[in-house]
């Protein structure tokens, strides 16, 4: 029996005569990769129990073009940006949220000057303001003193600045957070930002998203956690390939949260 979630789409809303708060914009990976999807349906039960005014587009929900732009294809970019601009801007969306920072970034950076404005949070940065308005409340006792390190993924943290929201949700669940010695603004990416994930390794004698694994190894933690889709899948396949699966667990920042409320 599947768990019933609810998740309203703007066309069934705009119906109703009704307008949501946020319009969460699930993202390609958070619609079609396995892993990824857990990561979208934590995020909803977190929406749900916070009593969040909030819809999706569903089918009306094209790629954001991001990985045609980092890949080069400028025109196919634009095309893709400019059907979904229409479609939100018919639906008059005023504040979008995402699990992807690729889709963050894009959507706010990079809509703007294709006539796509809107208020674009990182589902780190909402969560943090459903704690902090008390729609949320983290009475947490599943993580109290577990070894937590954060990777930083590349388009939340070095290309936006933000990285101050996922450490300040990590905190509030009590564990013992431990930075990376690359954190923050030195942080190494996890290798498959800018299209990187879409394509074959290059020469060298290591993948990327090994040397980040070792990075998050040296600070022997319990749990990785991670703001981003893609990253998930790096860090995920890092912890494999060391032979560490059984020791360390790769989750969201959204899994966490969901995890310490019993969702």
């Amino acid at each position: 029996m599947s768990e019933q979630l609810n998740v309203p789409t703007m066309e069934e809303l705009m119906a109703q005569g009704k307008q949501p708060d946020i319009l969460f914009w699930v993202g390609s990976a958070g619609s079609y990769d396995d892993r990824a999807k857990k990561i979208t349906r934590a995020f909803v039960k977190i929406l749900n129990k916070a009593n969040v005014n909030f819809a999706v587009l569903g089918t009306e929900e094209t790629c954001t073009g991001d990985v045609a732009k980092r890949a080069g294809n400028e025109f196919l970019f634009q095309m893709q940006a400019m059907m979904n601009i229409e479609v939100l801007n018919a639906y008059e969306v005023k504040r979008i949220v995402t699990c992807d920072p690729h889709s963050f970034n894009c959507l706010k950076n990079e809509y703007p000057s294709l006539g796509g404005k809107y208020d674009v949070l990182h589902h780190t940065q909402f969560i943090k303001e459903l704690i902090e308005t008390k729609k949320l409340d983290i009475k947490d006792g599943v993580f109290n003193g577990k070894r937590i390190t954060f990777h930083d993924p590349c388009y939340l943290g070095r290309a936006n600045s933000e990285y101050d929201a996922p450490r300040d949700v990590l905190a509030t669940l009590n564990a013992n957070l431990l930075e990376m010695k690359r954190s923050k603004s030195t942080a190494l990416c996890c290798g498959a930002g800018g299209a990187q994930m879409f394509k074959d390794a290059e020469k060298g004698n290591k993948e990327i998203n090994e040397l980040r694994t070792e990075d998050a190894l040296k600070t022997n933690p319990e749990i990785i956690a991670t703001a981003c889709p893609y990253c998930m899948t790096m860090m995920s396949d890092g912890v494999k390939v060391k032979e560490k699966e059984s020791e360390i667990t790769v989750l969201d920042i959204a899994e966490l949260i969901a995890q310490s409320q019993g969702l």
